[in-house]
């Protein structure tokens, strides 16, 4: 565990269970993701030290900041973290530029000023070095709680949901400006969110958590097309998750031939599910193509079906497609409002669906699961 970067291995039972092991490298954003309640802030506070686990050892660049077994947790001034909280934590007494000034109290007071006007202008806040917390929108709010956690020169950089309470736009302008600021940044950071989109859009990689429990780490592209498990799957928010079973394998040409309610679907290749064996089976929405039966054939995977439902989400249609009849689970898939009024794809309207095989992504079967809900 000499490597630079993070280590963390979290176990416990109660009084929140865990069973946690990830990583995070110098300069590498980590995202950690998962619903409500399955213990994401929590392995932050330990990591921070705010926290005891009951057994496991935290180690940055190869010292052990916590380790049960030797007795080692070093208090959370020495870890040196700077983290920033969803909701700001600023003192509301003190300015913008006395608030980053506090985390620099091991500093002379003059270099505190100067190193604390240095992180004002360098997001963005200049100009506002004297106004308090209840002067400052909740974007520059954010800032000056990015500006302290970073002035402290942390080892690493620990974000809870920091962008959860501002408006979109704001938000997306702190995305970029995080994006940014982490070119210049060597170590660590780890940010907390709930947003599969905000994980994809600035993380190096993602850890999916449930439950205190660790379920997948890798990129972001990696853990939301190729989830390990249906549980995962379902996490990444992918509806369109199915049951089959695996007819053969073609080598040559690639691709993996599976069975699903008598339909015969083309996969990229995943031979780690043998021939005969059942799987479960999922396709993003964005791999799903609707032709109508007097337009195009799709090319590849076509199979018959019935648009169910219609919902308008401004210039964008979420359907549900109808294979097999109406007793069977619907598929979920979505098209442009234009295409929807040029083809009338309103419920009852017979269609074609195509399945990407790129998109085709195989899964041991979901036991615990009842099957009528993953046909």
């Amino acid at each position: 565990m000499s490597d630079p970067g993070l280590r963390v291995e979290l176990r416990q039972a109660a009084p929140i269970a865990l069973n946690v092991d990830l990583s995070c490298a110098p300069g590498e954003l980590l995202a950690l993701v998962g619903p409500s309640g399955s213990g994401k802030s929590t392995v932050l506070r330990m990591i921070a030290g705010l926290a005891r686990p009951r057994e496991g050892r935290i180690v940055c660049d190869g010292e052990d900041w916590f380790e049960s077994s030797a007795g080692i947790n070093l208090a959370p001034q020495r870890r040196r973290i700077g983290m920033v909280f969803q909701h700001y934590a600023l003192f509301p007494h003190l300015n913008a530029v006395e608030n980053v000034m506090e985390a620099l109290v091991d500093r002379p007071g003059s270099e505190r000023r100067a190193n604390a006007q240095a992180w004002i202008e360098r997001l963005h806040l200049h100009g506002l070095e004297a106004r308090r917390p209840s002067q400052l929108s909740g974007g520059q709010q954010q800032r000056v709680a990015v500006a302290r956690a970073l002035a402290r020169e942390p080892r690493v950089l620990l974000l809870d949901e920091p962008f959860s309470a501002v408006d979109r736009v704001t938000r997306d302008k702190l995305h970029e400006e995080l994006a940014q600021l982490r070119r210049d940044l060597s170590m660590p950071v780890i940010l907390v969110t709930h947003d599969l989109d905000e994980a994809l859009k600035l993380a190096d990689r993602m850890t999916v958590l449930s439950q205190g429990k660790t379920l997948q780490s890798g990129t972001p592209v990696e853990v939301l097309t190729r989830p390990d498990t249906v549980q995962i799957a379902r996490l990444a928010g992918h509806k369109n998750v199915f049951r089959g079973g695996v007819l053969e394998h073609r080598h040559d040409d690639g691709v993996t031939v599976i069975e699903w309610r008598g339909h015969r679907l083309h996969a990229g290749l995943q031979t780690r599910f043998a021939p005969g064996s059942q799987v479960a089976w999922m396709i993003p929405k964005s791999h799903l193509l609707l032709d109508v039966p007097d337009g195009e054939p799709g090319s590849e995977n076509r199979v018959d079906a019935t648009v169910g439902e219609a919902v308008r989400l401004g210039e964008t249609v979420s359907l549900t497609v109808l294979v097999d009849g109406p007793s069977r689970p619907p598929l979920f898939a979505s098209a442009s409002l234009h295409l929807v009024q040029a083809h009338r794809l309103t419920a009852g309207r017979r269609v074609s669906v195509s399945f990407l095989a790129g998109g085709i992504h195989l899964m041991p079967p979901d036991r615990q699961r009842k099957n009528h809900e993953i046909q």
